[in-house]
Parts: structure tokens; sequence; C-alpha cells
């Protein structure tokens, strides 16, 4: 058989029935005596045959799915070799089989007797018996290491558990074969483990299944409207069923027919066509997964869209959109909202979306590997204790780690912000509007990610995402003005916070423009909340970066100009000395007072262009100074405030510095 032949390209089962030579090979009577076959795996030139040995089988039982299910039937697993030598294959195979298979036998055999007398000894696990008959064998101890590791993969300790899936996943001699072995015979628990381990080769992981194809007439778009129309209108705000019945009743001719205008829903903008000509479908099926991104929030609706078939469909759409970050993004929001309920985590793994997120939790970009890093960690029952809901990102630790974790970073960012764009380095003489939340080629990634969790291995590192902007709902929905206040978000953010395990070890949080605010509402409402106790007792300290303590020269232009920079609550709460803003910081100076909690703050000096006329001051730094601990003023506008240029650059190193030194003091280093 040509090497050409078994060329690997893609893993496919193909019975052993219609090859004679193969069936032949599997009766040899000196094979017979020894073990049982029960598959044949051919890969690259090698065969691998694994077997229930017989002889041996009360010193070991590798007990997993995979083999008893495979039994009593012969595969041998390949992938596809070009078309123009399909017809030759088969006869390849035939021609060659006996004298591959009985030398693979014969080498399985001695790698198997070494495994059992060397591992299994060694753990404690063999008779005397059984060591007196494998005394002489001789085989090379890294061929059968893998069934070692297999092995304790399904311990009843935990830590031998947790141990053996990273030493899988550091072990990189493996042969093909032996990846495609693992990834048909792991379970969910370690696959998803594998999943979550720095570097963890790909071919651990099985490919999503084939789908089936689509009836004549009937696409993707089609699926998604068809699964919105599926879900119950019931436990969504008036905002989700608003902008469901217009996802259900418009269609891509129908959304074209709508003339101008930016449309935008849970914060992306979805600008239609001007003219009468087709809207791409990738728009409309952009629109259907945002609404989905909401449903999939209430954990009732979770079942509905898995029993109605939403994993496939959302797998075929994320292979139908590989160009498109945004749809793709979606997707695995979606998926890491379904892996808040535990009963779907069966229906996840075997739809194929782990092998997508092991290989989006690698991805250089922030933005796609912290949303795959969030659905790991909610599928990761074994190490992970803490859940998070959508808008709460880990930016580190991504995966496993030996480094314990002592503290958390908590990023909260203002208004036109987000969870990662807010933070990127400033890489750019002229920098994009923070209400442009796609992360595009002309930002680096976000320094908490990279330059924090480098100096600070030990900290989780949080970014907290919230609907922030103008047109998230449009102003007509019916439900805007509630969802837009101090209040409301603080309400939402604790519970979040709390689902994630924020309070449980010491807090430093860090904040930008309105950010600050919503931090300072979020301490006080969990000071007088007992559930909310220990994130209140654990906050250590707080980074203020242009806070509007005191209020904005904003509030005293146009109502255009008002809006095009603090659109999400009242104007007036932001008008210099208004009455809330003094409310909210007396009361929040007497509590960190009283707990002497650390604070720094940063200033603006430089104005902001605000559009091509106007350049405003933003955050003066008589507003920004809160009236306790340092501040400092930056010769940076607003924007770029929290955006250091370099790793040292004083901004960095100063910040730096303050969440070292408040950690320090409570828990050492």
């Amino acid at each position: 058989m040509s090497a050409t032949a078994l060329r690997l390209i893609r893993c496919r089962r193909l019975s052993t029935s219609g090859l004679p030579g193969v069936t032949k090979a599997l009766r040899w009577r000196d094979l017979r005596k020894v073990a049982k076959v029960t598959g044949a795996m051919v890969l690259g030139g090698c065969l691998f045959i694994t077997y229930e040995v017989v002889a041996l089988d009360k010193a070991v039982t590798i007990d997993t799915s995979a083999i008893l299910q495979e039994k009593y039937k012969s595969y041998i697993y390949l992938r596809a070799s070009p078309s123009d030598e399909n017809d030759n294959l088969a006869a390849g195979l035939t021609h060659k089989t006996r004298r591959e298979l009985h030398k693979a036998a014969r080498r399985f055999l001695e790698i198997s007797s070494r495994f059992l007398l060397q591992s299994l000894d060694a753990a404690g696990w063999m008779t005397q018996s059984s060591q007196e008959r494998l005394s002489n064998v001789d085989a090379d101890p890294h061929e059968v290491a893998l069934w070692v590791l297999l092995k304790r993969t399904q311990s009843d300790n935990r830590a031998l558990r947790i141990q053996a899936v990273q030493e899988l996943a550091d072990n990189y001699h493996w042969h093909d074969y032996q990846y495609q072995t693992a990834a048909q015979v792991i379970d969910q628990r370690t696959a998803v483990g594998l999943a979550r381990t720095p570097r963890a080769d790909l071919r651990f992981f099985l490919r999503p299944p084939a789908l089936p194809d689509l009836d004549d007439g009937f696409s993707a778009e089609d699926g998604l409207r068809q699964l919105l129309a599926s879900l119950p209108q019931s436990e969504v705000d008036k905002c989700v069923r608003y902008f469901t019945s217009l996802a259900l009743r418009e269609s891509t001719q129908a959304l074209a027919a709508q003339r101008g205008g930016l449309w935008c829903f849970g914060g992306n903008g979805l600008p239609y066509a001007q003219s009468l000509t087709s809207v791409p479908s990738e728009k409309v099926e952009s629109f259907c997964l945002q609404a989905l991104v909401q449903h999939s929030k209430v954990r009732s609706h979770c079942d509905h869209i898995v029993s109605n078939g939403g994993l496939q469909l959302l797998q075929r759409v994320y292979q139908l959109r590989r160009d498109s970050k945004n749809i793709q993004r979606n997707i695995v929001r979606i998926i890491g909202n379904l892996a808040l309920n535990d009963k779907v985590h069966r229906a996840i793994v075997q739809s194929g979306w782990l092998s997508v997120l092991a290989e989006m939790v690698q991805s250089p970009h922030v933005m796609e590997a912290s949303h795959a890093a969030r659905a790991l960690a909610n599928l990761d029952r074994e190490t992970v204790k803490e859940k998070y809901p959508d808008g709460v990102y880990v930016l580190h630790p991504h995966t496993r780690g030996n480094q314990p974790i002592k503290a958390d970073v908590l990023f909260i960012h203002g208004i036109l912000g987000a969870a990662f764009k807010t933070w990127r380095q400033r890489d750019r003489s002229v920098l994009q509007d923070e209400n442009d939340k796609d992360c595009g080629d002309d930002y680096t990634e976000c320094w908490p990610k990279t330059w924090l969790a480098s100096d600070c291995p030990n900290l989780r590192v949080l970014s907290v995402e919230y609907d922030s902007h103008l047109s998230d709902w449009m102003a007509k929905c019916p439900a805007e003005n509630q969802r837009k206040s101090l209040a409301y978000r603080s309400r939402e953010l604790l519970k979040k916070l709390k689902m994630a395990g924020v309070g449980d070890r010491p807090v430093v949080w860090v904040a930008h423009s309105m950010g600050g605010l919503l931090v300072k509402k979020m301490l006080i409402d969990a000071s007088e909340d007992p559930a909310m106790k220990d994130l209140f007792k654990n906050t250590k300290g707080i980074l203020f970066y242009s806070v509007p303590h005191h209020g904005t020269f904003m509030a005293e232009y146009s109502v255009s100009v008002r809006y095009l920079l603090f659109p999400s609550i009242e104007v007036r709460e932001l008008c210099r000395d208004s009455p809330a803003l003094r409310d909210l910081n007396e009361n929040f100076l007497n509590m960190a007072k009283e707990k002497e909690i650390k604070v720094l703050s940063f200033a603006e000096t430089l104005p902001t262009n605000i559009g091509p006329m106007i350049k405003i001051l933003v955050v003066p730094a008589q507003s920004a100074n809160i009236g306790i601990g340092d501040l400092i003023e930056v010769d940076v506008d607003h924007l770029s405030i929290c955006k250091p240029e370099r790793k040292d650059s004083f901004l960095y190193k100063r910040s730096l510095r303050f969440i070292q030194e408040v950690l320090h003091s409570s828990i050492g280093r």
C-alpha cells in the first residue's frame, strides 16, 4: 500500500466487511490464542490494534465506553485519500494487511505486557502471580503510557484524574493514531479538561459530526428564525420579546426594503442597505443570533434551544460563517450561556463543540479566546466551582494551571465602552470611538490580559460588560429607561459577580469613566445586602480612570453632544454638583473611609475629540478627584486614560504598583 494512499486528511470509519484480507488476518490461529481483536486502525502507514487481553484481564480492565461499544466490531480508521486514489485504496489495504496486522499484534502484546508489569505494579494494582508471568517482557514504556494515563483519568481520586489529564496534554510524543484512539476513548470530563489545558493538541478532540443536507429552499436563516419561533416568550423582558417578534416577521427582502438608519440589538450595529436590493443573509443571521443570545440567558429556554436542534443549527452557521468573527463570537456566546445549565453539557459535547472551543481558546485574539474560555470554564465542573454568566469574561487564566489564584482584579468599563476594547493597549495615534465594539486588526490585545496577567500570574483577571449604548434596544424599546439606570445595572451585575465567585477572595476594582460610578453604587448596595457581604468585605482597593465623581461639563452642552458620550443615564444626574452624584459620592466616601479601602485616581488633562468639530475636556481634574487617596494627572484624553501606550509607561507601571501594594498588604505575595 503506497504512503500516498494512506495520507491523513480526514478521519473516517470504514467497515472491514469489504476487505477480505483484513477479515482473514483477524482469524489467524496464533493471534486468536492470545487475544480477542476488537478493532484495527490504519493511520499513516502504522497499524494499531486494540485488544481485550484474555490472559491478563484479571490484572487490569480498561473500562472505557468507546471500547465496550466497539468490542465486537472491526473497524479501520483512516483519513480520506485524494479522490483519484480512492479506487486503489481497498486493493492496497488487502494486499498488505496480513503482514502489517501480524507485526502490530506482536508489538502490541509486548507493549501491553510492559504496561502491566511496570505501570500497574508501581501503582500497586498487580497480583504477585501477574508479576511473575510478565517479568521477562521488554518494551518501550512511552508506547503504552497513553493507556496508563487514560486509565488514570477514570480514577476515583480527583487529584490523580487532574494530573493524568495534564500529563496527557504535556506529552507531545504521541503518534497520530494514538491521538485518534484517545479521542474516541476519553469521556466528557477528560475531554473538557484537555480543552482547558494550555496548548493541548487538537487531535485529542473528535471533529463535529457531519450535518445532514438542508432541504431545497431551506437556509440557515430559515432555521434560525424557526428556532426563535419555537422559543417561549415567557421569562424574558419586554425588550427581548419586542426584538424577537421583529426577527420573526422580518425576512431578508423585508429588511432590505427599510431605507436608512442604524438598527442595533445587544450593542452590535446592524446597518441595513438603503436600497431595495437584497440584504446579505449574514446580516439577518446576525440579527437572529443576537436575539438568541438574549433567550439563552434564560435557564428554561436553554432546554428548548437544545431540544429543537439549536446546537446542530449553530454548528452549521458557525461553519458557514467562518469569515465572520462577529457571528462566530455570538454563537460561542450562546454556547457559553447554555453551558451554565449542567443538564445540557452532554448535548454540547456530543454535538462537537469541544473541538471548536479548544481551537478557539488558543486564538491569539483576545475576544475569540475569552468567549471560548468562558464557555469551557462553564463546562468544567472538575476544577471550576464558579460559573460565568453572560457579560463576565475571564481574561486570565484562560486554562487550567498550577498557579493558585489569590485575588481578583475586576475591570468595569464606562459608557460606550466594552469588556475588551476599553482596556486595549494604545497602539495607534488615532483611536476609534469606544462604541465600535468589534475588535479589528488596528488594535492590540487588552493590557490586563497581556501585561497584568504576566506580571501577576496568581490573580484572576475579570472584565465585565453591560449594556451601555444608546442604540442597544432602540428608543422604542418598552423598557429602555429601566435598563439604563445605575440602580438596575448595579443589581444585575451583583448577581452575575456572585455567580462568578467574586468576593470569595480579595478584590481590586479598576473602573473607567461612568464605570466608576457603577462600582461605587455596587459597593454601597453590597454593603446593605447580607447576601453580598463577602464582596463588600473583601474589597481592598479601587483604581479610578477619569471618573466624573462630581459631574461633567458635558451636561451643559447641547442634547446631541451630551448624548454622544453619556447616552444611558439621565443627563441631569451628570450635571456638576447634582444631588444624585453628591449623595452617591458622600455615601461611598463614608463607607470607604470606615472600611479603609485604598483608592488611586487618574485624571485626564487633554481634550477629547467629539466628532470632527468639537474638543472637550470630558472629566476635569476637580471632578475626577473623589476626595480620598492620591490623584494623578496624566497628559492624555478621556479615551486614552485607561490605555497605556507601553508596558514601561508611567500609566501602566503606576497602576501595576497600586494593585500589587493593595494585595500585598492584604494577602502577601
